[in-house]
């Protein structure tokens, strides 16, 4: 019990710099233990902030250095670290960014920085080979076309949609480089971003909302002719085949399915 209050007492210390350092606190020889749980405070206060600045940079980039600390200062006053791992830090940014009021003349602004979250979900997430256009051709091979509407797919473990109403990778691939960069000038559109891992490098697609809405669906389980179905309703002139060979170009498919002659899935 008297550990548990112990450690009570250092966390609640830690997390309120208006509260005073717990008793009992120790240091080496000739340092001053007040002094060194300050930078323990300091620490707490900053990381977070210096974690949410290297997985924003672009989010950062549009606003400005301030304005993105103070923002960044906001959302870490209400979401502490549930992880060891810095780089997991930030996965409810984006909704934040999003809700932040001083950054409502921004309407885009949580949607870029989901695309970046989801860049880095991507660069994190657990090593799978892809299939490659020759894998697809041999297995739809001397079937009919019937065939391929019942393929579904396995998404491949670094595949992340985010769907914006704003041209949200437009303006994420304008602000690149160092600087503020000049305003995105348009056009101003839906997309969807498409983030994948082929060969290791995480890169990022624009679909447009017929293609986005083929890719989420066919990623969440759906089978081609599902999926087409959906995304005919966004472009009548939306052809199925095309896209499902896009998402396997683009690193998005680790395997396929289909049925058998009883209709199970294979």
């Amino acid at each position: 019990m008297a550990e548990s209050a112990t450690l009570a007492a250092f966390a609640a210390a830690l997390a309120d710099p208006g509260h005073p350092p717990p008793p009992g606190l120790s240091a080496r020889p000739g340092a001053d233990p007040v002094r060194r749980f300050a930078v323990y405070r300091n620490n707490l206060a900053t990381g977070p902030i210096d974690a949410l600045r290297a997985g924003f940079p672009v989010t950062e980039r549009i606003v400005g250095e301030d304005f993105f600390r103070a923002m960044a200062r906001a959302f870490a006053a209400g979401h502490r670290p549930d992880s060891p791992l810095l780089f997991e830090y930030g996965a409810a940014f984006p909704g934040f960014v999003a809700g932040f009021e001083p950054a409502a003349d921004l309407p885009y602004l949580g949607e870029v920085a989901a695309v970046e979250a989801a860049r880095s979900r991507a660069y994190h997430a657990a090593d799978a080979p892809a299939i490659g256009i020759a894998d697809l051709a041999g297995r739809l091979a001397d079937r009919g076309g019937d065939d391929l509407l019942a393929v579904r797919v396995v998404p491949h473990p670094a595949a992340r949609l985010v769907a914006s109403r704003y041209p949200a990778v437009a303006i994420w691939a304008a602000h690149q480089g160092g600087g503020m960069a000049p305003a995105f000038a348009g056009p101003w559109r839906p997309e969807t971003a498409l983030v994948t891992r082929p060969a290791d490098a995480v890169q990022v697609r624009a679909l447009d909302p017929a293609a986005g809405a083929f890719a989420a669906a066919l990623l969440a389980g759906a089978g081609v002719g599902e999926a087409g179905a959906l995304a005919l309703r966004e472009d009548d002139g939306f052809e199925a085949g095309g896209a499902l060979v896009a998402l396997v170009e683009a690193g998005a498919v680790a395997g396929l399915a289909g049925t058998d002659e009883q209709g199970a899935l294979e």
